[in-house]
């Protein structure tokens, strides 16, 4: 719940307004974990919202990885009964979690292990927010970036991912900044082009993962629906209006999009695109795709020397745990 509904409840209750401020204060900035620890409410506000309110919707089932680990992995379970997976990764100073925006995903990628899902439903933006508070408990640092790139296509579930970013971003709340939030896409053109018009200024990522239409059919299915150069246009729209800089995100897969020809290919297809390119080599998932050796990843990067963009090379943390990119599925 946002401030205002936070007023509607203690309008509800014929309390004074002030209470909605600090309800969302103790909620949001203090992430207290019960009503009770609510020190400043009155007794009978908070035996009220115990009755009718639940704090957090998820609970923990299951955390892989070492407390002191670079990465960790969590198991969440909804009221539902429906789990979710949340990334915890450390680098330096730096503190990010990746969170889920669905059960599933509709899209189909066949690289990515959520995919062999399917879709079951979308999260609500108290179930993605409360991804945040749960792992906010368990690190030892305060979280410092959240990226929008865990189960699930955000873009499909809009509105909630939107006001989940809103949430994180609130001053009176978590108050993380906006550019240290990142919501990411397959490539969903009309919320691209939605997202510009609104102004929202959280960074957007793009999952590109090929240089033509034809090899992103190979992977994407979602590249039938929205071919690779309206992808292009809607993502030099959001420059144009926005001034923002977009990543985009490219799998590299071997024998698929690793050639020189591949890189020399992506060079002429976003060179003039103000981005960040973000080259990831792929995570295994047991299927019919293979990771490029090391050597070839290199090999790949070498032909961007003189590229009119940033490269940066995101070698997956927490793939022995299958926490990397494209690894997060509930069987």
């Amino acid at each position: 719940m946002n401030l205002d509904d936070c007023i509607s409840i203690v309008t509800e209750y014929d309390e004074q307004k002030y209470r909605a401020g600090q309800i969302f204060n103790w909620i949001y900035k203090r992430n207290v974990q019960s009503f009770t620890e609510m020190e400043n409410l009155p007794k009978q506000l908070k035996l009220n919202l115990s009755d009718n309110y639940l704090l957090n919707p998820l609970k923990i089932l299951k955390v892989t990885g070492a407390k002191s680990a670079k990465t960790r992995k969590f198991l969440l379970e909804c009221q539902d009964g429906e789990r979710i997976e949340s990334v915890l990764m450390k680098e330096q100073k730096r503190i990010t979690i990746c969170l889920s925006s669905q059960i599933g995903c509709a899209l189909g990628c066949e690289f990515c292990a959520t995919g062999t899902m399917g879709i079951i439903r979308n999260l609500t933006v108290g179930e993605i927010v409360a991804q945040y508070l749960l792992l906010l408990k368990e690190s030892e640092k305060p979280i410092t970036n959240v990226v929008f790139m865990g189960m699930g296509e955000p873009f499909l579930n809009y509105n909630n991912v939107v006001k989940s970013a809103d949430l994180l971003n609130h001053p009176d709340g978590i108050n993380l900044g906006a550019r240290h939030i990142t919501v990411s896409t397959a490539g969903i053109v009309p919320q691209v082009i939605q997202y510009t018009q609104e102004r929202h200024r959280y960074k957007l990522a793009i999952s590109l993962n090929g240089s033509t239409q034809e090899q992103r059919l190979k992977t994407m299915p979602i590249a039938k629906k929205y071919p690779i150069d309206k992808l292009i246009e809607s993502v030099k729209y959001y420059n144009i209006e926005t001034k923002n800089l977009v990543t985009f995100e490219y799998v590299l897969l071997a024998y698929i999009n690793d050639s020189e020809s591949d890189a020399k290919s992506l060079i002429n297809l976003i060179s003039d695109v103000p981005c960040k390119l973000n080259v990831i080599p792929y995570n295994e998932i047991g299927g019919k795709f293979r990771r490029p050796s090391n050597e070839k990843v290199r090999d790949f990067l070498s032909n961007f020397s003189n590229a009119s963009f940033t490269v940066t090379t995101r070698w997956s943390k927490g793939a022995d745990i299958n926490a990397g990119c494209g690894q997060l599925v509930v069987n």
